[in-house]
Order: structure tokens, then sequence, then C-alpha cells
């Protein structure tokens, strides 16, 4: 291998070298995951025998429209994607 190859291999190295530490860097310092879990009481326990999530997120209505027990608040985003942020543990 003459120079110029070695020189080109150690320069592209080097960059994949930062890329890689800059995705680490950035993944370091994303934000904690701050939704909540869902809950593991009387009223959830049901959608975690439920196997798929669509089929789970049918159920969030009965207690989280607006004129139930439990509306969500104002802001939340669209209810009927209930188990995209709030994962079942």
């Amino acid at each position: 291998m003459d120079k110029k190859n070695k020189k080109k291999i150690w320069v592209m190295n080097s960059i994949f070298a930062l890329f890689c530490g800059g995705i680490l860097v950035f993944l370091l310092n994303a934000p904690e995951e701050t939704t909540s879990f869902l809950p593991k009481d009387e009223d959830h326990i049901k959608l975690y025998s439920i196997e798929g999530k669509k089929e789970a997120e049918k159920f969030c209505a009965e207690c989280h429209d607006a004129d139930k027990i439990a509306p969500l608040p104002e802001g939340h985003p669209p209810k009927y994607r209930c188990l995209f942020c709030h994962k079942r543990n």
C-alpha cells in the first residue's frame, strides 16, 4: 500500500470515529424520559393482557374522554396513540 492510500484510509477512519463520537455525545446528552408508565392498577390491568397496542388503546377512551372520570389535560397529544408514549412496564 502506498503512502497516499494509507493517508486516505487514516482520514476516512478519523472522520468515521468523529462521527461515531458525535452520535455518542448526542445520545448521552439526550433528556431523560419523562412520560409516565401505564399504571398497574385495577383500572389498567386489563390493558396488560392485550397483546397489540392498537387493540389495547381502544379501551382508553372509556375513562379518558373529556366527559369521563379521568379526562386528558388540555394540550395532551392525540388520545388514540396512548401506548406510543405510555409504555406498559
